[in-house]
């Protein structure tokens, strides 16, 4: 399930802000903590942290866009159950076997 990024208020008074710079581009793995972007607002440049872990989606609003609205999803997530799983490692071998159409090892 995708987790929606939202555009945050980072003062009580923040309605609208500039998407100054993503830090993290579509398809990084990001854990709570993780900068993702810097957000303008009229008064200062703020970092803007991951509160979730997962992958990054998509980027919905570019970098540099100005007057967005705070609540507006800027990015999607997939969440920690959406990351892909290495195949165990005979797993691996056996498909690379038939795929090379080896005989089976023993």
């Amino acid at each position: 399930m995708a987790i929606e990024i939202k555009m945050p208020a980072l003062s009580p008074t923040m309605e609208q802000g500039t998407l100054a710079k993503w830090l993290v581009k579509e398809g990084d793995e990001v854990k709570s903590g993780d900068i993702l972007a810097e957000i303008e607002t009229d008064k200062a440049t703020m970092e803007f942290e991951a509160v979730d872990e997962g992958v990054v989606g998509k980027l919905l609003v570019a970098a540099g866009t100005e007057n967005v609205a705070v609540g507006t999803v800027i990015a999607t997530m997939a969440g920690e159950a959406a990351k892909p799983r290495l195949l165990r490692p005979s797993l691996r071998r056996s498909r690379v076997r038939r795929q090379l159409r080896l005989p089976p090892s023993r």
